[in-house]
């Protein structure tokens, strides 16, 4: 079995036809149940996020499962197939464990460096858990995501990258609503990006902040932590207006705001729509005195940021080769633990052997033979044991020829355990 993954996302396709992959929960559980009734994939996971839909699974063959995986997702998505096909991914065994560890790292997201997707990666595994759906290969794949995804925040600065995006984003707007210090801003939702959007206009000044979330208690817990106001859902077009900045990101499926919770007249407002899919409508832009500012046209600024991508890129490609390094040693360990049973068997068998023919043996001297035995059998054994795993790791795959030197069959494992009969040789 050999990991694959297979996807779309704001790197390969347009906002439109995100937004039309959108799953909601029936639309999730129908398509895992799709592929889990596949005879090519053993295990399979869904990454479903607001700029992503993702299908990493282990895999029989490779052909197979990119047909099933690709007619899975169109039935789901009710995308035809041959749309969809012109703006999926494939990545394949190191290249989609290469792939998983940058998702969960942040580089792949449009707000880089965001960790939102740790926690969106853990509802993932935990769904497929739950359902069955996740096994010990994908189980330990994700796992070592998630503790990739928490080195590249603690040992690099990829946190600023998102910081730098609302930066840009408040930026854009000044020249057209005036400097942010005689601003009132509103933050429209409270998940991890309305958090960070909200730091970052708190310590740089606004003249007033408020936040507005579906619920509300998520609302008041935000604005407390930055010295903001909290007003109830009801007040959204009351908020909107008394607006100078609107900064919106929350994880509706359709737009926050359009022309229905628009008024007429007042003066300059900036729009800035850090959502996927977005919160905004379009046709924003073309209210009098607004600039709509969106999520794609902040990526223009994003050369500062090289230096932490570069950093988490390393680390990355870092942590891919000590991940097969150690799934190459790991894949020796039933041939090692095979041989040492049979060598085992094998004493026990002589043991027992010399115990027949030696009847007046004791049971110290008789403790004595054992131990010495074992001894012997452990030091001949370690060094090919050991080695053989380095190998592994280094890419040399020893197994089948240590298989064919010790007649390692799991029959014949198994056969070497029965003792011999009374007077006979040992099988």
């Amino acid at each position: 079995m050999t990991a694959i993954v297979i996807g779309l996302s704001h790197r390969t396709t347009s906002m439109s036809i995100l937004e039309r992959a959108t799953l909601d929960g029936a639309q999730r559980e129908d398509l895992l149940k799709r592929l889990n009734r596949s005879e090519q994939l053993h295990e399979v996971l869904l990454l479903d996020t607001c700029n992503r839909i993702e299908v990493y699974a282990y895999a029989a063959t490779f052909h197979g499962a990119v047909t099933d995986i690709g007619d899975a997702l169109a039935e789901s998505t009710g995308i035809p197939l041959s749309t969809l096909r012109e703006h999926l991914y494939v990545h394949f065994s190191d290249r989609a464990v290469a792939h998983l560890f940058s998702v969960a790292a942040g580089l792949e997201s449009m707000a880089v460096g965001e960790s939102q997707i740790l926690g969106q990666l853990r509802d993932a595994l935990r769904v497929g858990r739950a359902g069955g759906y996740v096994g010990g290969h994908l189980d330990g794949l994700v796992q070592q995501s998630l503790r990739v995804g928490k080195r590249a925040h603690s040992e690099t600065d990829i946190d600023t990258v998102s910081r730098s995006l609302v930066e840009r984003g408040i930026g854009k707007a000044e020249p057209h609503v005036g400097p942010l210090a005689d601003l009132n801003v509103l933050v429209v939702g409270a998940g991890a990006m309305s958090s960070l959007a909200a730091h970052t206009i708190s310590r740089a000044g606004a003249a007033s902040l408020t936040v507005i979330n579906r619920t509300h208690d998520a609302a008041e817990r935000l604005a407390l932590a930055v010295g903001a106001t909290a007003r109830p859902w009801t007040e959204l077009p009351d908020s909107i207006a008394q607006a100078d900045l609107i900064v919106s990101c929350t994880g509706a499926l359709g737009y926050v705001i359009d022309g229905a919770v628009m008024s007429p007249g007042g003066g300059p407002q900036s729009f800035v729509d850090l959502a996927l899919p977005r919160d905004i409508a379009p046709e924003i832009a073309n209210w009098p005195m607004a600039q709509l500012i969106s999520l794609e046209s902040l990526h223009e600024g994003e050369g500062q940021d090289q230096d932490q991508v570069s950093a988490v890129r390393a680390l990355v490609a870092s942590e891919v080769d000590d991940f097969r390094t150690a799934e190459r040693a790991a894949s020796v360990a039933p041939t090692v633990a095979l041989l040492r049973a049979q060598a085992a068997d094998v004493m026990t068998l002589e043991l027992d052997r010399l115990r027949q023919r030696a009847p007046g043996l004791t049971e110290e001297d008789a403790a004595q033979v054992r131990m010495t035995v074992h001894r012997v059998v452990e030091k001949l054994l370690h060094t090919p044991t050991v080695r053989i795993k380095e190998l592994a790791g280094e890419g040399h795959d020893y197994t089948a020829a240590l298989r064919a030197l010790f007649d390692l069959d799991p029959a014949h494992a198994a056969a070497v355990t029965r003792p011999p009969a009374e007077g006979g040789e040992a099988p």
